[in-house]
C-alpha cells in the first residue's frame, strides 16, 4: 500500500521544523548526525520567485569533494521544490558543520546513480522504501565544489 503524499508533507514539515528547532536550541551543537547521515542545509534560488530558499536535509556521502543528497521527498509523487530550484540553478550554497560554501549541483547520470546508490541504502535503507512508493525515478543530486566545476 502507497503512503497518501499528505502524510509525507505532514512528516516532512515536522522533519524539517524539529531539525531546525533543536539546531536553534542547542546553537547548532545537535544533531550532528540524523539517521546515520550528515545534516546539511541547502540553498537554492527559487526558480519562480528569485528569494533564496533553505531546506535541511541529510546527506548519505559527505566529503570534501562532494555531497550527495537524494531528491525522495519521503516517496512522494512530485519532486521536492528545492530540486526543481537547483534544476532550474545549480548554483547552490551547502551548509556543513556551521560553514557554509558554494556548490554547483547537479543529477546524477544513470551509470553514477547505480553505482551511488548501494552506498546511499547503506547509510539510511529508507531510501529503498520511498523508491517503492513512487512511480518517478528518484533523483540523486551530486554538489560538487564550485570552483571546481564551472558553469559551462
Amino acid at each position: 500500500m502507497r503512503t497518501p503524499d499528505k502524510v509525507i508533507e505532514a512528516g516532512a514539515w515536522c522533519l524539517e521544523h524539529g531539525h531546525r528547532a533543536l539546531l536553534k536550541v542547542t546553537g547548532g551543537r545537535f544533531p550532528k548526525k540524523v539517521l546515520g547521515m550528515e545534516p546539511v542545509e541547502l540553498h537554492t534560488i527559487g526558480r519562480r520567485s528569485g528569494q533564496r530558499r533553505s531546506t535541511m536535509l541529510s546527506a548519505p556521502i559527505c566529503d570534501a569533494d562532494r555531497v550527495v543528497v537524494v531528491a525522495s521527498k519521503g516517496g512522494h509523487q512530485d519532486h521536492p521544490d528545492w530540486y526543481k530550484n537547483l534544476v532550474a540553478d545549480p548554483n547552490v550554497e551547502v551548509t556543513v558543520g556551521g560553514e557554509t560554501r558554494p556548490m554547483r549541483a547537479r543529477t546524477a547520470s544513470v551509470a553514477e546513480k547505480a553505482e551511488l546508490w548501494p552506498t546511499i541504502t547503506k547509510a539510511y535503507k529508507g531510501y529503498e522504501g520511498y523508491q517503492r512508493n513512487t512511480d518517478r525515478d528518484i533523483p540523486v543530486v551530486i554538489c560538487e565544489p564550485a570552483t571546481d566545476n564551472p558553469a559551462g
